[in-house]
Protein backbone atom coordinates (compact mmCIF):
# COMPACT_ATOMS: atom_id res chain seq x y z
CA UNK A 1 0.00 0.00 0.00
CA UNK A 2 2.72 2.86 1.14
CA UNK A 3 4.97 1.27 -1.97
CA UNK A 4 1.94 1.92 -4.11
CA UNK A 5 1.26 5.53 -2.62
CA UNK A 6 4.97 6.37 -3.15
CA UNK A 7 4.53 5.35 -7.05
CA UNK A 8 1.18 7.67 -7.42
CA UNK A 9 3.15 10.54 -5.60
CA UNK A 10 6.52 9.98 -7.89
CA UNK A 11 3.92 10.11 -10.45
CA UNK A 12 2.33 13.56 -9.61
CA UNK A 13 5.68 15.01 -9.20
CA UNK A 14 6.85 13.77 -12.38
CA UNK A 15 3.76 15.01 -14.23
CA UNK A 16 3.80 18.81 -12.47
CA UNK A 17 7.72 18.81 -14.12
CA UNK A 18 6.56 18.18 -16.76
CA UNK A 19 3.88 20.41 -17.27
CA UNK A 20 6.52 23.30 -15.73
CA UNK A 21 8.79 22.49 -18.37
CA UNK A 22 6.61 22.87 -20.85
CA UNK A 23 5.37 26.48 -19.43
CA UNK A 24 9.37 27.22 -18.91
CA UNK A 25 10.11 26.48 -22.79
CA UNK A 26 6.50 27.39 -24.52
CA UNK A 27 7.17 31.11 -24.09
CA UNK A 28 10.30 31.32 -26.17
CA UNK A 29 8.85 29.47 -29.22
CA UNK A 30 5.23 31.03 -28.90
CA UNK A 31 3.72 33.39 -31.59
CA UNK A 32 0.89 35.39 -30.17
CA UNK A 33 -2.86 33.62 -30.83
CA UNK A 34 -4.76 35.54 -33.82
CA UNK A 35 -2.02 37.18 -35.38
CA UNK A 36 -3.20 39.15 -38.26
CA UNK A 37 -1.30 39.86 -41.82
CA UNK A 38 -0.09 36.83 -44.03
CA UNK A 39 3.20 35.05 -42.74
CA UNK A 40 4.73 31.79 -42.23
CA UNK A 41 5.74 30.38 -38.85
CA UNK A 42 9.10 28.31 -38.75
CA UNK A 43 8.48 25.53 -35.82
CA UNK A 44 12.20 25.02 -35.95
CA UNK A 45 13.35 28.50 -34.61
CA UNK A 46 13.34 30.37 -31.41
CA UNK A 47 11.26 33.07 -30.52
CA UNK A 48 13.28 36.28 -29.75
CA UNK A 49 10.47 38.46 -28.74
CA UNK A 50 10.41 40.99 -25.76
CA UNK A 51 7.19 42.36 -24.53
CA UNK A 52 6.56 45.75 -25.83
CA UNK A 53 8.96 45.34 -28.69
CA UNK A 54 9.44 43.46 -32.05
CA UNK A 55 12.62 42.97 -33.35
CA UNK A 56 12.94 42.71 -37.45
CA UNK A 57 15.68 41.21 -39.46
CA UNK A 58 15.84 41.83 -43.02
CA UNK A 59 17.19 39.75 -45.23
CA UNK A 60 18.56 41.82 -48.21
CA UNK A 61 20.96 42.46 -51.61
CA UNK A 62 22.00 45.58 -52.00
CA UNK A 63 22.10 45.32 -55.53
CA UNK A 64 18.65 44.30 -55.50
CA UNK A 65 16.28 47.59 -56.84
CA UNK A 66 13.35 45.49 -54.42
CA UNK A 67 15.54 45.88 -51.49
CA UNK A 68 16.28 49.38 -52.47
CA UNK A 69 12.56 50.41 -52.99
CA UNK A 70 12.13 49.02 -49.61
CA UNK A 71 14.62 50.70 -47.94
CA UNK A 72 13.40 54.16 -49.47
CA UNK A 73 9.69 53.14 -49.15
CA UNK A 74 8.89 50.43 -46.67
CA UNK A 75 11.01 50.79 -43.72
CA UNK A 76 10.38 54.50 -43.11
CA UNK A 77 6.73 53.55 -43.17
CA UNK A 78 7.94 50.99 -40.08
CA UNK A 79 9.65 53.24 -38.23
CA UNK A 80 7.16 56.51 -38.51
CA UNK A 81 4.52 53.38 -37.19
CA UNK A 82 6.55 52.16 -34.63
CA UNK A 83 9.41 53.93 -33.46
CA UNK A 84 11.50 52.83 -31.04
CA UNK A 85 9.00 49.77 -30.39
CA UNK A 86 10.86 47.93 -33.88
CA UNK A 87 14.07 46.96 -33.66
CA UNK A 88 15.58 46.68 -37.20
CA UNK A 89 18.63 45.49 -38.37
CA UNK A 90 19.51 43.96 -41.56
CA UNK A 91 21.12 40.85 -43.09
CA UNK A 92 23.17 40.79 -46.12
CA UNK A 93 22.01 38.41 -48.08
CA UNK A 94 23.71 38.35 -51.75
CA UNK A 95 21.30 36.85 -54.59
CA UNK A 96 22.29 38.90 -57.26
CA UNK A 97 24.72 36.97 -59.23
CA UNK A 98 28.38 38.42 -60.46
CA UNK A 99 28.69 41.26 -58.10
CA UNK A 100 31.51 40.85 -55.64
CA UNK A 101 30.85 40.80 -51.76
CA UNK A 102 32.44 44.09 -50.98
CA UNK A 103 29.57 45.79 -49.99
CA UNK A 104 28.56 43.35 -47.66
CA UNK A 105 31.77 43.26 -46.02
CA UNK A 106 31.35 47.10 -45.56
CA UNK A 107 28.09 47.08 -44.00
CA UNK A 108 29.39 43.99 -41.73
CA UNK A 109 32.84 46.21 -40.72
CA UNK A 110 30.44 49.55 -40.01
CA UNK A 111 28.16 47.40 -37.83
CA UNK A 112 30.75 46.55 -35.55
CA UNK A 113 31.91 49.65 -35.49
CA UNK A 114 28.56 51.10 -34.53
CA UNK A 115 27.34 52.78 -37.69
CA UNK A 116 25.83 50.01 -39.73
CA UNK A 117 22.93 51.77 -40.30
CA UNK A 118 24.40 54.58 -41.75
CA UNK A 119 26.79 52.32 -44.55
CA UNK A 120 23.45 50.74 -45.03
CA UNK A 121 21.92 54.01 -46.33
CA UNK A 122 24.90 55.14 -48.07
CA UNK A 123 25.39 52.00 -49.98
CA UNK A 124 21.72 51.31 -51.66
CA UNK A 125 22.01 55.31 -52.50
CA UNK A 126 25.71 54.65 -54.00
CA UNK A 127 24.29 51.69 -56.26
CA UNK A 128 20.91 52.80 -56.84
CA UNK A 129 21.35 56.17 -57.57
CA UNK A 130 24.80 56.91 -57.94
CA UNK A 131 24.48 54.22 -60.25
CA UNK A 132 28.31 53.02 -58.96
CA UNK A 133 27.40 49.11 -59.37
CA UNK A 134 30.64 48.20 -60.34
CA UNK A 135 34.19 47.62 -57.99
CA UNK A 136 33.92 49.80 -55.02
CA UNK A 137 37.64 50.15 -54.97
CA UNK A 138 39.61 51.81 -52.38
CA UNK A 139 38.52 55.18 -53.59
CA UNK A 140 35.41 54.63 -53.45
CA UNK A 141 35.23 53.17 -50.05
CA UNK A 142 37.55 56.13 -48.46
CA UNK A 143 34.93 58.37 -49.55
CA UNK A 144 32.01 56.15 -48.16
CA UNK A 145 33.64 55.33 -44.95
CA UNK A 146 34.88 59.34 -44.36
CA UNK A 147 30.86 60.15 -45.07
CA UNK A 148 29.45 58.14 -42.08
CA UNK A 149 32.30 59.09 -39.87
CA UNK A 150 34.51 56.20 -39.47
CA UNK A 151 38.51 56.36 -39.82
CA UNK A 152 39.12 54.75 -43.04
CA UNK A 153 42.55 52.69 -42.14
CA UNK A 154 40.75 51.19 -39.01
CA UNK A 155 38.15 50.22 -41.23
CA UNK A 156 40.40 48.79 -43.86
CA UNK A 157 42.23 46.87 -41.37
CA UNK A 158 39.28 45.66 -39.97
CA UNK A 159 37.92 44.45 -43.23
CA UNK A 160 41.92 42.97 -44.12
CA UNK A 161 40.65 40.80 -41.00
CA UNK A 162 38.15 38.77 -42.42
CA UNK A 163 35.54 39.16 -39.32
CA UNK A 164 33.28 41.05 -42.17
CA UNK A 165 33.63 38.19 -44.88
CA UNK A 166 32.87 35.81 -41.79
CA UNK A 167 29.95 37.57 -40.67
CA UNK A 168 28.56 37.58 -43.94
CA UNK A 169 28.71 33.75 -44.52
CA UNK A 170 26.90 33.47 -41.22
CA UNK A 171 24.07 35.88 -42.70
CA UNK A 172 23.86 33.70 -45.47
CA UNK A 173 23.79 30.28 -43.97
CA UNK A 174 21.43 31.67 -41.32
CA UNK A 175 18.98 32.48 -44.52
CA UNK A 176 19.51 28.90 -46.24
CA UNK A 177 18.66 27.51 -43.27
CA UNK A 178 15.07 29.29 -43.08
CA UNK A 179 14.55 29.32 -46.96
CA UNK A 180 14.98 32.82 -47.78
CA UNK A 181 14.90 32.71 -51.22
CA UNK A 182 14.05 36.30 -52.49
CA UNK A 183 15.03 39.73 -51.43
CA UNK A 184 13.82 41.33 -49.27
CA UNK A 185 12.54 39.17 -46.84
CA UNK A 186 12.35 39.71 -43.13
CA UNK A 187 11.85 37.71 -40.05
CA UNK A 188 10.08 38.89 -37.01
CA UNK A 189 11.27 37.88 -33.32
CA UNK A 190 13.26 35.24 -34.75
CA UNK A 191 10.12 32.99 -35.98
CA UNK A 192 7.98 34.65 -38.27
CA UNK A 193 8.95 34.73 -42.08
CA UNK A 194 7.47 37.28 -44.36
CA UNK A 195 8.55 36.97 -47.71
CA UNK A 196 7.27 37.08 -51.37
CA UNK A 197 4.48 38.67 -52.46
CA UNK A 198 3.48 39.31 -48.29
CA UNK A 199 6.46 41.69 -48.50
CA UNK A 200 4.14 45.23 -48.64
CA UNK A 201 4.51 47.42 -45.93
CA UNK A 202 1.11 47.63 -44.89
CA UNK A 203 0.94 43.82 -44.29
CA UNK A 204 4.26 44.09 -42.28
CA UNK A 205 2.25 46.90 -40.14
CA UNK A 206 -0.48 44.56 -39.46
CA UNK A 207 1.67 41.76 -38.17
CA UNK A 208 3.73 44.20 -36.18
CA UNK A 209 0.79 46.19 -35.15
CA UNK A 210 -0.97 42.46 -33.85
CA UNK A 211 2.20 41.18 -31.67
CA UNK A 212 2.31 44.75 -30.18
CA UNK A 213 -1.26 44.32 -29.46
CA UNK A 214 -1.08 41.22 -27.83
CA UNK A 215 1.43 42.21 -25.62
CA UNK A 216 -0.70 45.03 -24.79
CA UNK A 217 -3.44 42.49 -23.40
CA UNK A 218 -1.16 40.41 -21.44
Amino acid sequence: MVKRQCMQWASAVCAIVWVVAVLWVSPATAVPLNLNGKFEILTGEVSTHTPGKVKLMEFADFYCPHCHHFEETGLPLLVKEFGNKLEITMVGYPVIRGKLPTAFDMYEQAKIMGKGNEMRVVLFRTIHKDKIDGVLDRSIREMLIKEVGLDPKIFEEGMASGKPARAVEDGKRWGERIKVSSTPSILLDGNIKVDGANMTPENVITIVRSILDADARK
